[in-house]
């Protein structure tokens, strides 16, 4: 992949990309964080898709003014955690530190601090969740990994091993519970079948706010970048 900008105020970042079956120039926003990505034949000039950006920029500008900007986390930042708002503030003690509707994190750079302090969080109440639920199916997984996806908030494989994306400690707390119950039903049910959400209800009950949610706020969870 190759990085350029469409010019403007502000400039539009772009990512161009080739691919040996592509036939045409094909342009793509992401849903979850705006990032626009032209993708092109291996033969074809960039100066060509660029050409293609340009002409399609008022398009570009007007699906990005829709779309929820990406977010720097830094000190004034409010980040949604576990179902609360927090400023980031500046703290004396070393670490970080939550006290009323602040998040304090010592020294200068706070973002790579606090997404280590949000990990641990989520993991902490990701497998808090799933002990419970896999207690209460009588079936035990094998292990639990958290990762930075933008395709699936969870999976489970046949193995019995969860998966969870740890942003899912910037959504509501119901939101991360729905999310384990989703995953530790398929402990049982390796398929979305009629017998998978009879699963889900008996584990969790009522799905659909919290199945609402996610599809109506998910992407903004991808909002937050932290790095400094």
């Amino acid at each position: 992949m190759s990085a350029h900008h469409l010019p403007g105020d502000p400039p539009v970042p772009l990512l161009l990309r080739r691919s040996a079956r592509a036939r045409r120039i094909s342009l793509r926003i992401s849903a979850l964080d705006g990032r626009v990505t032209l993708t092109l034949p291996k033969s074809l000039p960039e100066r060509a898709a660029l050409e293609f950006a340009a002409e399609k920029e008022d398009w570009i500008r007007g699906h990005l003014a829709r779309h929820p900007g990406q977010v720097a986390v830094t000190f004034g930042t409010v980040l949604p955690v576990a179902g609360r708002d927090l400023r980031v503030v500046r703290g004396q003690a070393r670490g970080v530190r939550v006290a009323g509707d602040e998040i304090a994190v010592s020294g200068d750079r706070p973002a790579r601090s606090l997404e280590r302090y949000l990990r641990e969080l989520a993991r902490d109440r990701l497998a808090a969740a799933s002990d419970a639920y896999s207690a209460q199916l009588g079936r035990p997984f094998h292990k639990l990994v958290l990762r930075d996806t933008r395709s699936r908030w969870g999976s489970c494989s046949s193995a019995g091993a969860l998966m969870y994306s740890w942003r899912l400690i910037l959504a509501p707390p119901e939101v991360l519970r729905y999310v384990v119950a989703h995953e530790v039903a398929h402990l049982q049910e390796m398929n979305h079948s009629a017998d998978f959400w009879a699963v889900v209800q008996d584990l969790f009950g009522d799905h659909e706010a919290p199945r609402r949610w996610l599809r109506e706020n998910g992407s903004q969870l991808h909002r937050y970048r932290f790095t400094d």
